[in-house]
């Protein structure tokens, strides 16, 4: 039986879990984020992984895809089980539940936009990225009964091309462009599948967990401050002359003041998170030591 959860991704269940249609065959949706309009003559720098998870955890969950990839990285996030549906596609009432239609829809969504500069260099289209990771996540979609073929052809331009009636009976890979009831024109490209029979790496090892200790604020006096001002360190938030302390003073509150702003921890949209709350600490905690 395939495992509803990519074994290479790091997985962050938002819950709200539904059923999709398993009368329909199984699909796969190509996204990029397009975080950014750049060109050729105005490139500009990749937004970073962490943002844009820090965005699907956050304010941006309820679009949240299935899979989150870095193609410069290889990074991935998953956020919903291959068999529920995600949020990524507009879904018109009384239509054909785009994010439903099919035993599986998958909706991979590549931190890319055309013309994205990475380490110097300038990408025009996603497929000319490394690419890296994209063995294990084809050889995962495919494990969910996925077919290897583009039912309206493979993405080569951000031109739409819609046909319901295709959309309903032929399973298989589909650009954002494809859907039907959607207006989006990405991803634009997207890499080749693999040759031969795809043979998915083992899962990563179980990581050590750190959970999120309660009751650590700003000027208090808490064990717990040790650990957060040796993660700040390894994340270079917080000077290493700094002594490691039970005490969560200005400095450390300095330095998380500058995680919460570069990572968009806002507290209920209005402020900056005055303190390292749960969702920071996953994310500082995962950056320092890759730990959930």
């Amino acid at each position: 039986m395939a495992d509803q959860w990519m074994p290479q991704a790091e997985h962050y269940d938002l819950g709200g879990h539904a059923p999709t249609d398993s009368s329909m065959p199984p699909k796969a949706i190509a996204h990029i984020t397009a975080d950014r309009d750049a060109s050729a003559a105005r490139p500009a720098v990749h937004v970073s992984f962490e943002a844009l998870l820090s965005y699907f955890t956050g304010s941006g969950r309820e679009v949240a895809p299935h899979i989150l990839w870095d193609p410069f990285t290889g990074q991935f996030a998953q956020f919903f089980p291959a068999n529920s549906r995600s949020l990524s596609l507009r879904d018109l009432a009384g239509g054909t539940r785009t994010n439903r239609a099919g035993r599986v829809v998958v909706q991979v969504e590549a931190v890319f936009f055309p013309h994205t500069t990475y380490k110097g260099k300038t990408y025009a289209r996603l497929e000319d990225t490394p690419c890296k990771g994209w063995g294990d996540l084809h050889a995962w979609v495919h494990s969910l009964g996925v077919p290897d073929v583009w039912p309206m052809g493979r993405p080569t331009s951000l031109t739409p091309h819609r046909s319901e009636h295709t959309w309903e009976k032929v399973g298989g890979w589909y650009a954002h462009a494809h859907v039907p009831e959607n207006d989006h024109v990405d991803p634009g490209s997207w890499p080749a599948f693999p040759k031969g029979t795809p043979k998915p790496k083992p899962p990563l090892p179980v990581r050590q967990k750190r959970p999120f200790p309660k009751g650590l604020r700003p000027n208090s006096s808490s064990p717990s401050a040790r650990g957060l001002q040796k993660a700040l360190k390894l994340t270079g938030w917080l000077a290493k002359s700094v002594t490691e302390s039970d005490n969560y003073g200005p400095k450390t509150q300095k330095a998380v003041d500058g995680f919460n702003g570069k990572h968009g921890l806002r507290d209920r949209g209005k402020s900056y998170d005055p303190a390292i709350g749960p969702r920071g600490w996953e994310l500082l905690m995962r950056l320092a030591y890759g730990a959930g």
